[in-house]
């Protein structure tokens, strides 16, 4: 039958499994892991390189001498929880590099023994031997720290074989133990002895003897009688002037209140400086008095009782509690017992280091002045305390160090004072109901402080200055922004992880400049300008941010939702507004600069103010009604202008008019004028018989001409009427002080600046009969009768004689 198995390759060093191994040098390791497989015989395809094969929890029966050979290079062997009868120790000659060999939980009777020179750790505990397994040849194994024996008889020739070894640990784990030879534990050399009893074992000649074996004594699984303690109790000084051992410890004890008692008597004066007991059970009645208990001779510093159970409830509370608090000592722990009270007596005591975990301890404790000037550390972790400022005097008294309150129901209102003795540096209030009053009750000189899983909301700002606090631990409570540090000046640890914290607060980056380390993750963030500092501090600040950045992620806005912070940009000029409004004006002034630039090198004004021009023109075009264009005329245009003008109007004005459309018709005052009217009368026909009228101003224009043009713009409404079909062109400036007072309707024109100006830069020429052209855009219909026009060559004629005679007096 061919047998599955698990093999993974691991780098490990045997030091792991073995202790003293220091000298083998680290190499890759091959395990063989067969474990729980049900093999009745070990595998035979084992791979050569494997140094440990697990074989535990199978169904082997038997070792073959051939099971190994192939692998040389084993170091550790397990063979635990099988059912092997026979071991001979020659089945592993060629494994000469085994260390470890665990034989324990089987059903061995003998051994024949093989010298292993190599072997440190031989478990064999937990079998059926009838007497202790040892032999010559096992105090040939030198090296060997660690052996686990059993045996159903234990005697002194036994242990004299190895005698000489000097032993890290000997385990005795007895399934039945019928004889026992007083003085045979004493012989052992060894650093710890661990005996596991089996059941209706003499407990207190182990205890004798144990005690007188080693510095560490364990025992387990202890049942005891009253009637085995009684006929040992004269050997107590016995015990005394022999004793090696410094650290006692008792694992699942069942005993009354009585036997507990005695054992405490008969340890009491021996060299046990360490005694602790787990797991212990409670029956039977009182019937001893604490009163009767020696308290005198010892050195006993640390008692340890853990893990209490009650089989009866009757015991007296006095004689318990004093029982413990008159030894004494320095240290004493009364942990998971269920404990409803302790008293201590009524003068002082030098207990350094108490510690009533796991009860059920009320205020009550704290109601009757308690004496303890010497205590540094005081652990009352999950209890049912209720006020801290009775905790408060309390401590006061002592010299106390470190104080644990965790998991209980501590509250403090705002009116309780409270009084900490100024040694107190730790403090641990996790796990209870304190709001935010709780820094108000506070030791001045505390340097950590936990107060995670409460019910805080804010730091409030009036509270005492910690101006010692180190680290400080809001963990779990229901902060809506980070703290500031205004009163704690030297804080360099910060935890507020899982609270409600939306955003930082300015106050925390102006105050908390020392702090080196701040776990704010698992926050709801609210991923806006307000938390960009906090989100920079983040990426920047090598290491500080706890769990960063994983555990900080956005929960609004929810377009963000699920994002980490550290993917979160948010630009410094959307969120800084002195920035913002900085930039804004630079880039008005820069702006304005350009502006004016243009104004100053460009003449911009004068660009607007064309665009301007053309744009009204074109919107007066555009609502030109079929009825003003179906008004008599004869010309497109009539131009006036004067004698100073000629030449502009000759070689600009008109050439450039022409090049529009060749069908022009251009009405010149030269040549239409009727002898028999005035000068006004002819201007004043020639301009009704003219689609558009072009009125070319400057200073001579002003002075020679406009007296003819003055009376017919006077009538308000003809003006109204006439004032789309009238384009001034500013050909030279006029200031408007210049103007006669007598020209009130030219002065209204120059005002409104109804006009278009002739620019004296050539390059901006192409706007201005871009202008002058959307003005005189229009469609003529065709008209019965035509005025004697004149073309162009005409024109030229004019041009090139006199020019217009003009009555002087009409001007007058």
């Amino acid at each position: 039958m061919r047998h599955i198995r698990s093999i993974y390759i691991f780098c490990s060093i045997v030091t792991s499994v073995l202790s003293g191994a220091s000298e083998l040098p680290e190499e890759r390791e091959l395990t063989a892991n067969f474990s729980s497989m049900s093999l009745r015989k070990v595998p035979e395809d084992l791979t050569p390189i494997t140094t440990t094969l697990d074989l535990s929890y199978n169904l082997l029966s038997q070792l073959q001498h051939s099971d190994f050979h192939s692998i040389s290079k084993l170091k550790v062997l397990i063979l635990c929880h099988n059912r092997i009868q026979e071991l001979d120790i020659k089945t592993f000659e060629f494994n000469k590099e085994l260390r470890y060999l665990d034989v324990s939980n089987n059903r061995l009777k003998s051994v024949a023994w093989f010298s292993l020179a190599g072997l440190r750790h031989l478990d064999l505990s937990f079998n059926d031997f009838d007497t202790v397994p040892i032999c010559v040849e096992t105090g040939n194994m030198s090296h060997l720290e660690t052996l686990g024996l059993s045996g159903a008889k234990i005697q002194k020739s036994d242990f004299q074989k190895i005698a000489h070894f000097h032993l890290n640990t000997v385990f005795l784990g007895l399934r039945t133990l019928s004889h026992y030879e007083e003085g045979s534990l004493p012989i052992l050399n060894t650093t710890k002895l661990h005996i596991v009893l089996p059941v209706n074992t003499n407990f207190w000649v182990l205890l004798h003897d144990g005690i007188k074996t080693s510095k560490i004594l364990e025992v387990t699984n202890i049942d005891l009688q009253k009637s085995q303690f009684t006929s040992y109790g004269s050997q107590q000084n016995l015990i005394l002037e022999n004793a090696k051992t410094s650290i006692l410890l008792l694992n699942k004890v069942d005993l009354s209140w009585d036997d507990l008692f005695l054992i405490f008597q008969l340890v009491w004066h021996t060299s046990v400086e360490y005694f602790q007991i787990q797991h212990v059970t409670f029956g039977g009645k009182v019937y001893l008095d604490h009163n009767s208990f020696d308290y005198s001779n010892t050195v006993m510093r640390t008692i340890k009782l853990e893990h209490v159970h009650f089989r009866i409830f009757n015991i007296p509370q006095e004689s318990v509690y004093l029982l413990f608090t008159k030894m004494d000592i320095e240290n004493l722990t009364i942990s998971d017992a269920q404990m409803p009270h302790m008293l201590f007596p009524m003068y002082p005591t030098r207990f350094q280091y108490l510690n009533f975990a796991n009860n059920i301890l009320t205020d009550d404790v704290f109601k009757k002045s308690i004496q303890l000037p010497h205590l540094k550390t005081l652990i009352l972790k999950d209890n049912k305390l209720e006020t801290l400022s009775l905790v408060s005097y309390f401590a006061s008294n002592t010299s106390l160090r470190h104080l644990d309150l965790s998991e209980n129901l501590l509250q403090h209102e705002n009116d309780e004072n409270c009084l900490w003795p100024e040694t107190l540096v730790t403090m641990n209030l996790s796990f209870n109901k304190f709001a935010d009053s709780v820094f108000r009750c506070l030791p001045r000189n505390i340097q950590i402080l936990d107060l995670n899983s409460n019910k805080i909301q804010t730091v409030p700002k009036e509270i005492t200055h910690l101006t010692s606090l180190r680290e400080l631990n809001l963990a779990f409570n229901f902060l809506t922004d980070l703290p500031g540090c205004s009163h704690f000046r030297r804080l360099l640890v910060l935890n507020v992880e899982m609270n409600l914290i939306l955003s930082s607060s300015l106050d925390f980056f102006q105050s908390c400049q020392e702090v080196k380390t701040l776990n704010a993750g698992r926050n709801p963030f609210r991923c806006t300008c307000e938390l960009r500092d906090f989100i920079q501090l983040g990426k920047y600040s090598e290491g500080m941010m706890v769990g960063w950045s994983d555990s900080y992620i956005c929960e609004y806005p929810s377009n963000l939702k699920g994002t980490q912070l550290k993917d979160v940009h948010l630009p410094e000029i959307s969120c800084n507004t002195g920035l913002l409004i900085v930039t804004i004006v630079v880039i008005m002034l820069v702006l304005g600069m350009a502006v004016a630039f243009c104004c100053l090198h460009f003449d911009l004004p004068w660009y607007l103010r064309m665009l301007c021009q053309w744009t009204q023109t074109w919107l007066r075009v555009r609502k030109t009604t079929q009825e003003q264009l179906k008004r008599s005329v004869q010309f497109h245009v009539f131009i006036s202008y004067s004698e100073h003008d000629s030449a502009w109007v000759k070689y600009e004005l008109i050439p450039s008019l022409e090049k529009e459309d060749g069908s022009v018709l251009i009405c010149l005052h030269e040549g239409n004028s009727d002898p028999g009217q005035s000068m006004t009368e002819d201007t004043i026909n020639c301009i009704e018989k003219s689609y558009k009228s072009i009125f070319v101003l400057s200073p001579s224009f002003v002075q020679t001409e406009w007296c003819h043009y003055e009376p017919y713009f006077a009538h308000c409404s003809l003006f109204h009427e006439s004032l789309d079909y009238i384009i001034l062109i500013l050909l030279e400036p006029i200031p408007l002080y210049c103007i006669p007072t007598r020209y009130p309707k030219l002065k209204a024109l120059m005002e409104k600046k109804a006009y278009l100006e002739w620019p004296q830069d050539r390059r901006k020429c192409g706007l201005f009969w871009a202008n002058l052209r959307a003005a005189l855009h229009v469609n003529l219909l065709d008209t019965p009768g035509t005025c004697e026009l004149q073309t162009f060559t005409e024109l030229n004629e004019v041009f090139r004689g006199s020019a217009v005679s003009l009555i002087r007096t009409d001007c007058l």
